[in-house]
């Protein structure tokens, strides 16, 4: 099993949600995330005053699923969140030793 976390332009959140869908992926988990890259935040105008704002407001989608739909998943997010502008985000594929499900007590590949 891999977790897939996706770190994306918050406008994109849905078309991401609808790609992974297409591909059979129904369950994830979805975080407000501030953070920068090579984007380096930038500078606004607020009343007069102008600040810098060094963190960028981004969405984290995290997936766990079975490994032979790895590569169906990142594709899907890469598709869906390309705009070919700097801070379209990244994608992180890690290992998964077990998965629990509290309700039923079902374990890794059946709690997915």
């Amino acid at each position: 099993m891999k977790k897939i976390e996706a770190i994306i332009k918050p406008f994109k959140l849905d078309e991401v949600r609808e790609g992974l869908s297409e591909v059979g992926i129904t369950g994830l988990t979805v975080t407000e995330v501030k953070g920068f890259g090579r984007q380096k935040g930038h500078t606004e105008l607020y009343r007069g005053a102008e600040y810098v704002v060094d963190f960028l407001p981004k969405i984290k989608v995290e997936v766990v699923l079975a490994d032979d739909m790895v590569d169906q998943a990142v594709d899907a997010i890469v598709k869906a969140a390309h705009t070919g502008k700097i801070g379209d985000g990244k994608i992180f594929v890690s290992p998964v030793e077990q998965v629990i499900r509290i309700r039923t007590g079902e374990t890794n590949e059946a709690a997915i």
